[in-house]
């Protein structure tokens, strides 16, 4: 016992020195003055978005230093009033256009992947964005993305929103998605790879290089993709193209699930995938989860000695590296939320580990949905 709490204390430590390592290195996405000359498209995929449209396109209508910014919308087979409160937000400028998909995504494809090809299909601009509906931009956002890109002289900046939290279920389980890599891979060293295992991205906020993205085929190549947008990055990483992260949270934010069952059947259709989809790579992960965040604070409360401070010390670090990580997503002060969220991270690690397990049960039973779609429901 006294060495699994070692082990596992000394995982939490380096997991919190890996999070105060980007804490000080990542670079955080800020407003810039310079003013981008370049045609820029920024494209929006949308099922079933008519709550959540309307403030991204005034988003977008208000953005500057990107004076020859175009916008398209797809309405992807909506079943709600997608394609109407478009045309409506769009209020007329002629730099938005609103396109409607009344089919089904062709076998093979994900719905988002087929959108978002069906979306870059008419695109000549030097520079391609993708945006999801329920996020929110600073009127710089864009502007500096695409500053980013051309900086750093990369094919791809993914630009981190921070996630927003409303509900318990979403305060403990959304800021795991910044932690899982800010607490585990040194992003700054990873930035300057082209292995692709290194490669970070976030689906919601992309930014391309056109010509790149069309040399690797875009999202042809990720079209079955659970995480196209993990995928894309490393199909652009095997072609020898570099891409980049960014913490976006003083410029970009969103609301990825709002509540618990919207957060249930936004993770179950996906989360099957990770650890390369085996049930064997999750379960190795949750065995590392335990003994790094589940033995320390059970013997910090339950211990004596040298086993009671050991597991003190794993769990001071668990929550510091979660601390840590949450203050490089927003780039701002953390709030009592926050805090009090950090120190249930066993509990949010549990909830986890219970949604990666309810995935694989629902690809299993061929059970895998999103937005009354199947998804790629085959068996492991």
């Amino acid at each position: 016992m006294a060495q699994a709490v070692r082990c596992g204390a000394g995982i939490s430590v380096l997991g919190a020195g890996i999070a105060l390592y980007n804490r000080v290195t990542v670079r955080q996405l800020v407003d810039t003055t310079v003013e981008v000359i370049e045609p820029v498209t920024v494209c929006v995929p949308a099922r079933d978005e008519a709550a959540r449209l309307p403030g991204l396109i005034a988003d977008l209508r208000a953005q500057r230093g990107v004076s020859r910014l175009s916008v398209v919308i797809l309405d992807d087979a909506s079943g709600d009033e997608t394609y109407g409160t478009a045309i409506d937000a769009a209020g007329g400028d002629p730099r938005i256009t609103v396109l409607r998909n009344d089919t089904e995504p062709p076998p093979g494809w994900t719905g988002k992947a087929a959108a978002c090809a069906r979306l870059a299909e008419s695109v000549d601009t030097p520079v391609l964005v993708f945006v999801d509906a329920d996020v929110r931009l600073a009127p710089g956002a864009v502007a500096a993305t695409v500053t980013e890109l051309r900086r750093q002289r990369v094919a791809l900046v993914s630009p981190w929103p921070v996630q927003r939290a409303e509900s318990m279920a979403e305060t403990l389980v959304q800021p795991l998605l910044c932690w899982s890599w800010a607490a585990t891979l040194p992003i700054a060293l990873a930035n300057r790879s082209l292995r692709p295992s290194t490669s970070v991205a976030c689906g919601q906020f992309l930014v391309f290089d056109t010509a790149a993205y069309r040399a690797v085929g875009g999202h042809t190549a990720v079209a079955a993709s659970a995480t196209e947008d993990l995928d894309i990055a490393r199909t652009l990483r095997r072609a020898g193209q570099p891409t980049t992260l960014v913490a976006a949270g003083r410029m970009a934010s969103t609301r990825m699930y709002e509540g618990a069952a919207q957060l249930d059947a936004g993770y179950t259709r996906w989360l099957w995938s990770a650890y390369g989809g085996t049930i064997a790579g999750g379960a190795a992960v949750g065995t590392f989860a335990a003994l790094a965040y589940w033995v320390p604070p059970l013997a910090a409360a339950g211990g004596r000695g040298a086993v009671r401070r050991a597991g003190a010390l794993g769990y001071t670090a668990a929550v510091t590296g979660r601390l840590l990580a949450r203050s490089t997503e927003t780039g701002r002060p953390l709030s009592l939320t926050d805090v009090l969220a950090a120190l249930a991270h066993p509990f949010s690690v549990v909830a986890y580990l219970l949604l990666w397990a309810r995935s694989h049960r629902a690809r299993r039973r061929g059970a895998l949905r999103w937005k009354g779609r199947a998804l790629g429901n085959e068996r492991a």
